[in-house]
């Protein structure tokens, strides 16, 4: 694998199939952000791809990963089988970060950046490989689906959620009841489930990438 500034292509082995990821490695990079999409969604999404930017700019590597495959989406965008199959996903999100400690990012402090179903997949593996995931951001997340491994999280955990999301927000509220680890929830004032209100998936980059600048990089509330 070649590390670029540029984005490259680069494909996760899992037992079944490779997942195509989008990996973009800054100048000194601090880190290094897993991207776990949502239902529907993939590594090309705009909301992502625009928050992975914020991280790039901030040096901080990132890789946004398809969790299923293309025919699997198939098959997903007509059955709905694979959408909240959370343990599917958290299994091949393990398998990423077993992927990247290989390889040459392994040094790397790993963060997990996950969206909707994609949050619950990350939460459950930061509570299976608590050594190696640093911190974790949920964006309009259901945190809720990870179930019992929510306990189990040691991981510095963000939750994110538009104020008008009322529904995913008393969700996301009982699951910071079950977090053990550091966490925090940020409201965003005005916001809907997909953050499209002008400013607010701004508002969603500047705080995430803030979160994992003091896990990741070390950045404390003192600094500038």
């Amino acid at each position: 694998m070649t590390l670029a500034t540029a984005p490259i292509e680069v494909g996760v082995p899992i037992t079944e199939a490779v997942l195509s990821g989008d990996l973009v490695v800054p100048e000194r990079a601090l880190g290094v952000a897993v991207f776990a999409h949502g239902s529907g969604s993939g590594r090309h999404s705009p909301r992502n791809r625009l928050v992975a930017d914020s991280l790039n700019e901030a040096g901080i590597a990132t890789l946004l990963l398809d969790l299923l495959t293309p025919e699997e989406e198939t098959v997903d965008r007509i059955t709905g089988e694979h959408r909240f199959d959370i343990a599917l996903l958290a299994r091949r999100l393990i398998a990423t970060i077993d992927w990247l400690r290989r390889g040459p990012l392994s040094s790397f402090p790993i963060g997990l950046f996950g969206a909707s179903t994609g949050a619950a997949g990350a939460l459950i593996a930061a509570a299976e490989r608590p050594d190696h995931v640093a911190a974790v951001v949920s964006r309009g997340g259901r945190p809720d689906l990870a179930g019992p491994a929510l306990r189990a999280v040691r991981a510095p955990t963000l939750f994110i959620v538009g104020e008008a999301d009322l529904q995913v927000l008393e969700l996301n509220l009982r699951a910071l009841e079950q977090l053990q680890a550091e966490n925090l929830l940020v409201v965003v004032p005005g916001a809907s489930h997909l953050f499209e209100e002008p400013g607010a998936l701004e508002e969603v980059a500047g705080i995430a990438t803030e979160w994992f600048l003091r896990y990741l990089g070390g950045k404390d509330d003192g600094d500038a």
